[in-house]
């Protein structure tokens, strides 16, 4: 049985590893956003960790920032934000990734924000599907980059 609940400290490796995992066919060898994919310790200190888990272990995770800070990156002060949604290679494809974003949803609406905003790599285009099933659209107007030869594509989700 999948759960979706907030990552405890033992968890951590793990976390990193599913990350590194999802993102390594998008990362250089040696791109220095693999360090932050693995520094977990801090997404959790600034943000709210959570973890897709079965009896086997960690399966997915995904950070959500409902509220700016260190973490934020495009939210406004009306949106909540989720940052390296990630599933692991072995367990994609069994509604690991659906079922963080509705967890985002829901926790998004629970504190009253108007939309939820991501970033994403050009090449990503298997999230690209996972976002646009689950309501998000483009939001050309908000893409941005974070560094030379970076090119983040904005997504936007309206909550009801």
């Amino acid at each position: 049985m999948l759960a979706i609940r907030p990552a405890v400290a033992s968890e951590f490796a793990a976390v990193a590893d599913v990350c590194e995992a999802a993102y390594g066919p998008y990362l250089a060898a040696a791109g220095p956003y693999r360090a932050v994919l693995r520094d977990v310790a801090r997404r959790a200190a600034h943000a709210e960790l959570l973890v897709a888990a079965d009896a086997g272990g960690v399966l997915g995770t995904v950070t959500f920032v409902p509220e700016g800070g260190p973490l934020g990156e495009i939210a406004k002060p009306d949106e909540a934000e989720f940052r390296m949604l990630a599933v692991d290679p072995a367990a994609q494809g069994r509604g690991v990734g659906a079922a963080l974003l509705a967890r985002v949803a829901e926790e998004t609406r629970a504190r009253g924000k108007a939309a939820i905003v991501c970033s994403s790599q050009r090449q990503m285009r298997a999230a690209h599907r996972l976002y646009e099933r689950a309501g998000f659209r483009r939001a050309p107007e908000r893409d941005w980059s974070p560094i030379p030869g970076v090119e983040l594509l904005a997504f936007v989700s309206a909550i009801a």
